[in-house]
């Protein structure tokens, strides 16, 4: 095992556990949100949006695009985790706005020599349009209620502010 690659952070860990307060919090979502944001270590979603450890459930993935594992994931919040609305957060900046999926495939293989076009990154090339398509789809599946509501809008890394859409 490559332990020793997380002894940093495993004496972080036996700081914060020394001080852990969290014990008592449920598992639902106290303040009824699902977020969906990007994997962007920019971003820390509960401090933008002023709440707490416990307050929301955040799914964080590569671009923050609505997948079939986001789908998956909002059912299971929304009937068993107390999230009654949605919030789709994209990101300026962002690494998977800046090329296309032929062009990622080929920086990856120019860089490393793997060949991954066995997956689909989900690059966009127009993030306002992405995130329209993303909210169209939560809105649609039919294993969410037709009532949830479900909104969005681009973060700003620059300046923390974020730019609800009208979609």
């Amino acid at each position: 095992m490559t332990r020793g690659a997380f002894d940093d952070l495993l004496a972080a860990n036996s700081d914060y556990a020394a001080t852990f307060s969290h014990a008592g919090l449920s598992a639902t979502a106290a303040r009824g949100l699902a977020i969906v944001t990007c994997m962007d270590s920019r971003i820390a979603p509960l401090e933008a949006l002023g709440l707490q450890p416990g307050d929301a459930k955040v799914l964080r993935n590569a671009g923050a695009r609505v997948t079939e594992d986001v789908l998956r994931t909002l059912v299971l919040a929304v009937y068993l985790l107390g999230v009654s609305r949605v919030l789709v957060m994209p990101h300026t900046e962002c690494r998977m706005a800046t090329a296309t999926e032929d062009e990622m495939h080929a920086l990856i293989e120019a860089r490393y020599g793997l060949d991954t076009r066995s997956l689909e990154f989900r690059t966009v090339t127009d993030q306002v349009a992405a995130l329209e398509q993303d909210l169209v789809r939560i809105r649609s599946y039919p294993l969410l209620p037709t009532d949830l509501p479900v909104g969005g809008g681009i973060y700003d890394v620059a300046t923390g502010v974020l730019n609800l859409t009208e979609l």
